[in-house]
């Protein structure tokens, strides 16, 4: 048996390493061809081995937001280009962006869990982001797995965590996974996946999202392009989140076998279950205000999967407000963050929220 699996271990590393490979190359001809992102200027506020902290010029007064986005997506997604980003919206709206870099997994970062991406690496960046501001909270913006690390940071640092804006998170698992569930059904235990790999290729979670939803990630991108074609803006935009697509980041391992076991089918965050840090993190912990963001139409992030959880959370102020349909966005589940209706209708109440609800009286 053993001299059976070893072979087949490195024929799969071998395989998907070939296929990040040819991802990459068909991103750097995109960028040659004038697709890649156009993102704001920054600087590095903090550099470790798991991630970087980008700040950028904005209002010194202006109220900090730490913007989390998912580890297997490259974080320029939240900027873009000058017309797609909320970096650049939030500096026009009077606030003070940060933005988390999650870097490519390598040595002990492979060993990194949900405790330190949902609690430790974080709080280094509100240290960062404190010394900078001289604020000690910070608005938390999310993006789907993002958004699962910043309400679990939430619930372990309530007093840091000035308010929670969550752009379709999936916080609440089980019959409401989604498009997802089959697939979980079917595959083994993710120990059994991991094992091939010191990190979980990007491919590999690429494909295994075509595998839950080709809906979503083959038909509706096709169907974008072609409603994109009249539009040299739309079409620009299209193509250039296909580009980011060819980014997908590699998972590191710990983190992948706990965010697969312990919350797509433990449904422990939502149970009041999740172990962070020192802290039992549940919608119970949850002190501070919270908007939601949710897509009606997602077979990926089904509502029932957000809105579960926020009925169940603590917080005093609650809200939800829903994406509506744009084109040029090539994926639609990042509609929220780059679509011309999202910056036109959908961001200015998402800032117009956090203005009202400013800082905590505890900072």
């Amino acid at each position: 048996m053993r001299e059976a699996t070893l072979p087949s271990l490195s024929g799969m590393r071998f395989c998907f390493e070939s296929l990040d490979a040819a991802r990459r190359q068909r991103g750097e001809a995109l960028d040659r061809m004038g697709f890649g992102p156009a993102a704001s200027p920054s600087t590095i506020l903090l550099d470790t081995p798991a991630l970087r902290l980008h700040a950028y010029d904005a209002e010194p007064a202006g109220l900090p937001a730490l913007i989390v986005p998912a580890p297997i997506k490259r974080h320029y997604i939240w900027d873009l280009a000058p017309g797609s980003s909320v970096v650049r919206h939030a500096v026009n709206e009077g606030l003070r962006p940060f933005v988390i870099e999650w870097k490519d997994p390598a040595g002990e970062v492979n060993a990194l869990g949900l405790d330190d991406y949902g609690a430790r690496l974080i709080d280094a960046c509100m240290d960062a982001i404190a010394a900078r501001t001289g604020k000690p909270a910070a608005f938390l913006f999310a993006h789907s797995l993002g958004g699962v690390f910043a309400t679990t940071y939430a619930a372990w640092r309530p007093t840091r965590t000035a308010g929670l804006v969550l752009i379709e998170t999936p916080l609440h698992f089980g019959a409401d996974t989604g498009a997802f569930r089959s697939l979980l059904a079917m595959t083994p235990p993710a120990q059994q996946i991991t094992r091939s790999f010191s990190s979980v290729p990007g491919s590999l979670l690429s494909m295994a999202s075509m595998a839950a939803s080709p809906t979503t990630f083959a038909l509706e991108r096709y169907a974008d392009l072609m409603a994109s074609l009249p539009s040299r803006e739309r079409l620009q935009r299209h193509l250039q989140v296909e580009r980011w697509t060819l980014d997908e980041a590699p998972m590191a391992r710990r983190l992948f076998e706990e965010v697969i076991d312990k919350l797509y089918r433990g449904d422990e965050l939502y149970c009041g279950r999740l172990t962070v840090a020192d802290t039992t993190a549940g919608p119970d912990k949850i002190l501070c205000p919270m908007l939601s963001v949710v897509d009606p139409h997602s077979r990926v992030i089904p509502p029932a999967s957000i809105l579960a959880f926020q009925e169940a959370a603590a917080s005093p102020r609650k809200q939800v407000l829903e994406v509506t349909n744009d084109q040029g966005v090539g994926l639609a589940h990042v509609g929220a963050l780059i679509g011309s209706n999202a910056h036109r209708r959908l961001w200015p109440q998402i800032f117009a929220w956090v203005r009202e609800t400013g800082m905590p009286a505890a900072a």
